[in-house]
């Protein structure tokens, strides 16, 4: 999901779906359309569920990203996988405003640390091992911050991700997700953000 918020003051909530590629083509018809109306978005927010890397996030807390990361945007090779930007182009990491990052975390009570965007969610614990070791600050893993991230980036326009923790990352285990109790976090979390998103401003970085 994604959270737009328009310069003008206000903010609008749009099911932007699943995944990066469909993810980044929501935010960025929702932003293209705002500016074509003279009423740009001043702060977008991918916020939703993910999984968490424990026991630094456990079930139910909420993680702000001070880094988006795309987690498995480039190459296998023998020597193992590498990032597009070691290809020599390309990007993996957005920083949100750090300022913006710490104000939100206070506020709402939460963890700071980066987010990792994956297309294929980690199912075992050689995966979530691997993504550890590869990313250490790493506190959670979904599936659509890098791209809404990449279609504010194209516009200018800052970004945060926020994300309540429903499943421990690793093993698939259904029985241990907690869907509702992370939803109903993330509700909580935003309740005590406005305040503070309200008040954001583009130039505040």
């Amino acid at each position: 999901m994604a959270q737009a918020f328009p310069g003008h003051g206000g903010f609008e909530v749009i099911a932007a779906g699943v995944g990066p590629a469909l993810a980044a083509a929501s935010t960025a018809s929702a932003l293209t359309a705002a500016a074509l109306k003279g009423a740009p978005y001043g702060l977008v927010v991918s916020a939703g569920i993910g999984g968490g890397f424990q026991p630094e996030a456990p079930v139910g807390s909420l993680v702000v990203a001070d880094g988006i990361v795309a987690a498995d945007l480039g190459a296998e090779t023998e020597d193992g996988f590498l990032p597009v930007t070691e290809l020599g182009f390309g990007t993996v990491l957005h920083e949100p405003s750090a300022d913006l990052v710490r104000r939100v975390a206070e506020n709402a009570g939460a963890r700071t640390g980066a987010v990792l965007t994956v297309s294929t969610v980690t199912g075992t614990a050689a995966r979530a091992a691997v993504l550890r070791e590869r990313h250490p600050t790493a506190l959670a893993e979904a599936m659509e911050g890098f791209g809404v991230a990449e279609a504010a980036a194209a516009q200018g326009v800052p970004v945060l991700e926020i994300r309540a923790i429903s499943n421990p990352v690793g093993p698939r285990d259904r029985a241990a997700w907690r869907i509702g109790e992370a939803l109903a976090a993330l509700t909580e979390g935003f309740g005590k953000l406005a305040p503070v998103l309200e008040s954001w401003n583009r130039h505040d970085s």
